[in-house]
């Protein structure tokens, strides 16, 4: 027996039907998992500038509290219960990371002006007492 017209029709239609709903939901869960990478991506460079600038000597506790939420943050984005909490948590730790590089370079500006202020005193005194004529 021939199929009907109907029946042609009814299998392509539910075909392309399941198929728009699969990519939708593939596309779905990309772009959640790519929300969650750009937040650990940033919280990976804080963390990495915030090294550079010396925050392990000058606010060494600010940075490591900045590495343990990174840390966090990557055990939450492998685990398929705690993925939604994956983006803040890196947020969190991007915030601590610029606060620790923040305070680093503050401290090395801070350091960098008393050594310009007591060069300053000693050529004053040099020049009150007539040193180096």
């Amino acid at each position: 027996m021939n199929p009907s017209f109907a029946q042609i029709r009814r299998v392509p239609y539910l075909t392309l039907l399941i198929c728009v709903t699969v990519c939708t939901l593939a596309f779905a869960g990309t772009a959640q998992a790519q929300e969650g990478a750009l937040e650990l991506m940033q919280a990976r460079q804080a963390v990495d500038k915030a090294t550079q600038a010396d925050a392990d000597q000058y606010a060494p506790d600010l940075i490591a509290v900045a590495r343990q939420g990174l840390e966090q943050a990557q055990r939450a984005a492998g685990d398929r219960r705690e993925r939604k909490n994956a983006p803040a948590l890196a947020v969190r730790a991007t915030v601590d990371a610029d606060l620790a590089r923040a305070r680093s370079e503050e401290a090395t500006a801070t350091a960098q002006l008393q050594l310009r202020r007591n060069e300053v005193t000693q050529l004053q005194r040099q020049l009150a007492t007539g040193e180096n004529r």
